[in-house]
């Protein structure tokens, strides 16, 4: 059977984008990011967390830094009763050939196979015309742009909707 998802780009969606984050102390989230993803698994959507983590392959934190940070980031989650269904990252630099960097639909594809997603019901919540793209690609058509990390040029963007925070999600997502 099919599953629903919501996919959501990490930071500037769920944390506070601080460029490279790589220390737990750094890590902020986005006001409401529990409360929101606490409505969307009560309307039976699964949670996946995409992101680009290039500051691996520029060496400004390890792979398992990257793993520290998101072991903590799931148990708070987890505290909250919101349950993740998994975290798919890209560890490689924008100059690289893989296909999982966003906007390459690589990490979406891999989730489609390993959850058998319905990706025309599914969601992508990011922060950049990247994530849009990538989900996009992957044959996701619902998507929401947030404004709450990087700048976005609404009227070149390809995204459904324009939210100031994920926390107004539950205005559209029903």
């Amino acid at each position: 059977m099919t599953i629903k998802t919501i996919f959501l780009d990490r930071d500037g969606v769920i944390n506070k984008d601080t460029n490279y984050l790589s220390k737990i102390e750094e890590f902020e989230f986005i006001n409401g990011i529990f409360k929101t993803c606490q409505y969307l698994l009560s309307i039976d959507y699964e949670i996946i967390v995409v992101t680009n983590q290039s500051g691996i392959a520029r060496g400004y934190y390890s792979e398992e830094d990257f793993q520290n940070i998101t072991q903590w980031m799931l148990s708070q989650f987890e505290i909250n009763g919101v349950k993740i269904l998994d975290v798919l990252h890209c560890p490689h630099s924008p100059d690289s050939n893989c296909n999982c960097r966003k906007p390459n639909p690589g990490l979406f594809i891999k989730a489609e196979n390993k959850y058998d997603i319905d990706m025309e019901k599914s969601w992508m919540i990011g922060d950049s015309e990247r994530d849009i793209q990538a989900a996009n690609s992957a044959g996701i058509k619902k998507t929401i742009l947030v404004r709450s990390g990087q700048k976005i040029n609404e009227s070149k963007s390809n995204a459904m909707f324009f939210l100031d925070s994920i926390y107004q999600a539950n205005q559209i997502i029903t």
